[in-house]
């Protein structure tokens, strides 16, 4: 009887609105369509207001969808007030609270919540100009990582991680921003760096709790293999799928009853910094991951669109998943990670995305358009493709997804081809520090 109750469940065709922040969701979009979905997209940034055209049905004005859409879906941080009164409307939403939104955007905040609940944290202290935050690291010598805060977050490439140990580096780089930036750099923190393994873990959560299994998501953030190169935000990322993680049992489950308050429907991720000393938190994602989410769903083995209407509705289940590890590369072009508008339309503007063969399993469009079956680099930050790849071992899914990206040909592109290497290094330390 239920096996009969899920399959009609997972038949019914609805109406999803995908309400973006800079088209990042284009291949959710695309999923939820190829699953039998009606799907319409509207995408905030006007630069990238181009994405999707051809793949998916574009929305002008979300709000005059609002009373078509079954279920909203809204893709980034800053929209919390928005989903909270459309849920109090009767709406079914997948996105954040004012609460959830503030645990990301306000780093002070989100470390005050961690305080709160008994959860160690490393120690760091939050500057409103360079000179006060120069006069500290010289009256503290030590190494530590300046982090910006609010809207300069967004700007990957600022998050400077030092290794002086007398934080010499990170005052040349705090005397570089001022001469550079002045008074628009905003709020920052300086927190102290400390040694081991960064890993993410992240869970969706349906309104009420968590929804298992947990993610545990290595990331690759600099843009050359062996992690050399500027801060991209990511390049790619390594993961697996549990019942269980103690790096989640000492972190983000013990923010169950405070998402709940709010009614959050979505995924919630901490990146933690482990060793032999214990578990570090560092941030917060209370959205979507990207590229996480589309890594993820190379290994959820169920409709993406029919598992958000359940985590909408605050069904509790199981997701199911694949055993073992999936990995995904993006593959990027000029001027990526910058934005720089001359050199995009220069290099890679409406370039081609060619298959010698035409298979696009595990191939997740970024910020494309589609015109006459052909898939062109469209938007403004040269981000083309994620490719992904599924193993029972870490090294099984790498061969699938450098297999499938020796099968794709971009003018003008790059990726890294370490993703995954880190794995036997991290697994050994992970398992020796009894965290897996």
């Amino acid at each position: 009887m239920k096996k009969d109750k899920q399959k009609n469940n997972t038949e019914i065709k609805r109406n999803f609105l995908i309400v973006s922040r800079w088209g990042e969701t284009l291949d959710i979009a695309v999923a939820i369509l190829n699953e039998g979905h009606d799907v319409k997209m509207y995408i905030e940034d006007k630069p990238s207001r181009e994405i999707g055209y051809g793949f998916v049905k574009k929305a002008k004005d979300w709000k005059s969808h609002v009373d078509w859409a079954d279920v909203l879906i809204f893709d980034y941080t800053g929209y919390g007030k928005t989903c909270s009164e459309l849920r109090a409307q009767g709406k079914l939403v997948i996105g954040g609270t004012e609460y959830s939104d503030m645990l990301e955007l306000d780093r002070n905040f989100g470390q005050d919540e961690l305080k709160k609940l008994g959860i160690k944290i490393l120690p760091s202290k939050e500057f409103f100009n360079f000179q006060d935050a120069i006069d500290y690291v010289k009256s503290n010598p030590n190494s530590y990582v300046i982090k910006p805060s609010g809207e300069t977050q967004e700007y990957k490439q600022l998050l400077f991680v030092g290794s002086d140990d007398e934080g010499l580096d990170v005052i040349r780089v705090l005397k570089a921003y001022e001469k550079s930036w002045g008074n628009d750099f905003g709020n920052f923190q300086l927190q102290r760096k400390v040694k081991g393994v960064e890993v993410s873990v992240s869970a969706y959560f349906n309104g009420k709790e968590f929804i298992y299994p947990i993610n545990v998501t290595f990331e690759h953030k600099k843009l050359f293999p062996k992690e050399l190169g500027v801060s991209t935000g990511e390049m790619g990322s390594s993961m697996f799928w549990t019942k269980d993680s103690p790096i989640f049992d000492a972190t983000l489950k013990k923010f169950e009853k405070s998402l709940a308050k709010g009614g959050f429907v979505g995924q919630l991720d901490i990146n933690c910094i482990v060793n032999g000393n214990g578990i570090f938190p560092l941030e917060f994602t209370s959205r979507f991951g990207y590229p996480q989410i589309f890594i993820q769903r190379a290994g959820i083995t169920e409709p993406i669109g029919n598992m958000f209407y359940k985590l909408a509705v605050g069904e509790s289940f199981k997701i199911n998943v694949r055993k073992g590890f999936q990995v995904g590369a993006y593959m990027v072009v000029p001027p990526f990670p910058f934005e720089d508008k001359k050199s995009f339309e220069l290099f890679s503007k409406d370039s081609v995305i060619v298959f010698k063969k035409e298979l696009k399993e595990g191939i997740h469009p970024m910020h494309l358009k589609k015109i006459n079956d052909e898939w062109l680099i469209t938007g403004n930050t040269g981000i083309a493709l994620m490719v992904t790849g599924t193993g029972l071992t870490m090294k099984d899914a790498q061969r699938m997804m450098k297999n499938r990206i020796n099968n794709i040909i971009i003018n003008n592109v790059y990726y890294r081809t370490d993703i995954g290497d880190r794995w036997s290094d991290d697994f050994d330390r992970l398992w020796s520090w009894g965290l897996l």
